[in-house]
């Protein structure tokens, strides 16, 4: 048996070990004794579950209690989707049916006693069983609760940031409406005929100040997690209205092109922020200007918006590291922007895709799930 006196020392070979060493090498889990395995159950921080393939909750560790609040006699039997947050079932539903025998990871909501969601990795893999010939799902959950906190902190300084960035390109933007203001009150001013003329232009102007100076203070709010179903059309106008400034000062051109009326389900200020981010850093790789073209694609049940830039291009090699955590590849760059843009569309069900164009740029592209609703 193990006592206070055994510990493992690295280094040892085979030969090193004593007897009762050698009694526990190559044991395997079910073979080991029970005070052990009654201690691992209690000690790991890991919650363990194992269900049927129909959801039916045939064991937990006593990490449930601390995590979720429950006793085993509360959860055993029960059906796992009674505890998860039922906007994170499809997602989860969907990935287990269309890949069943590979691991998985999710991040979920999973109800505490006390009422509320907790955000939780799940991790989730298809075992069978010789013996019975059945298959099980096996979980180990682990609370990132401090993990979401710190994604938030760093949602909010980045929102601030290319907030400030965009700050003087608006300021360009309203400069021109408002001299044009000035000239008219100015020949209204002097008695000129044809005032209601100038009014319908002046209010145009007006609204047009309004336009922009409300998508900037809206990306400088903090972000929601409100889910409804969105237009995504009208979300694209207001994002390529909203940039057009920056777009103008480096000598860029954005065309949407974009034709059949489209709704997501979404949190509308998350999936801006996608989209500015994307367009942002399109803006600022296309030193000579250009041409930035924002395409959406409709596909049965999800759509594909490509933001194709004329910059340089990601290298090959660097491709497959565009969605590791503060990746970039501009000289002053965070890799904050790209980081936070596959947290959110990961929220959403969504993905990002990058693709080296053929002759130049880059393509980014965003997918996302079309609203149950608009397939009626």
């Amino acid at each position: 048996m193990l006592n206070k006196n055994h510990h493992l020392n690295a280094g040892k070979t085979s030969s090193d070990h004593s007897s009762d060493d050698v009694y526990f090498l190559g044991r395997e889990l079910k073979d080991l004794p029970n005070p052990i395995l009654k201690w691992v159950d209690e000690e790991c921080f890991t919650l363990i579950t194992v269900l049927t393939v129909t959801g039916e909750i045939l064991y937990v560790s006593s990490a449930m209690h601390s995590l979720l609040g429950y006793s085993k006699k509360d959860i055993l039997h029960k059906h796992a989707f009674d505890y998860i947050l039922k906007d994170d079932i499809p997602y989860i539903l969907k990935k287990l049916e269309k890949e069943p025998d590979k691991k998985h990871t999710f991040m979920c909501r999973l109800h505490h006693q006390s009422g509320h969601y907790l955000w939780v990795e799940m991790r989730v893999i298809r075992v069978s069983d010789d013996q019975d010939g059945h298959d099980y799902f096996v979980t180990f959950i682990r609370d990132i609760t401090e993990k979401k906190e710190a994604e938030e902190i760093l949602v909010r300084s980045e929102k601030m940031s290319v907030a400030g960035q965009l700050a003087a390109g608006i300021a360009h933007e309203i400069r021109n409406p408002i001299t044009s203001l000035k000239g008219f009150l100015q020949l209204m001013n002097t008695g000129i005929e044809g005032k209601e003329q100038y009014l319908k232009i002046m209010a145009d102007e007006i609204e047009k100040i309004e336009h922009i100076t409300s998508e900037l203070l809206f990306i400088s709010k903090p972000l929601t997690d409100d889910h409804h179903r969105e237009s995504l059309n009208e979300l694209l106008d207001d994002v390529c209205t909203l940039m057009q400034s920056q777009a103008r000062l480096h000598d860029v051109q954005i065309m949407l092109n974009q034709s059949d009326e489209i709704f997501i389900n979404c949190d509308r200020s998350q999936i801006k922020q996608v989209f500015i981010n994307i367009i942002k850093n399109a803006i600022e790789v296309m030193e000579d200007g250009g041409t930035i073209q924002v395409i959406v694609i409709k596909h049965d049940q999800h759509v594909d918006i490509d933001i194709v830039d004329e910059g340089p291009g990601i290298p090959d090699e660097l491709l497959d590291k565009i969605n590791e955590p503060f990746f970039t590849t501009k000289k002053n760059g965070t890799g904050l922007g790209l980081m936070i843009t596959n947290q959110i569309l990961t929220k959403h069900k969504g993905e990002l895709t990058v693709i080296r164009n053929k002759t130049r740029g880059t393509t980014f592209r965003v997918t996302l799930p079309i609203s149950d609703e608009n397939e009626r």
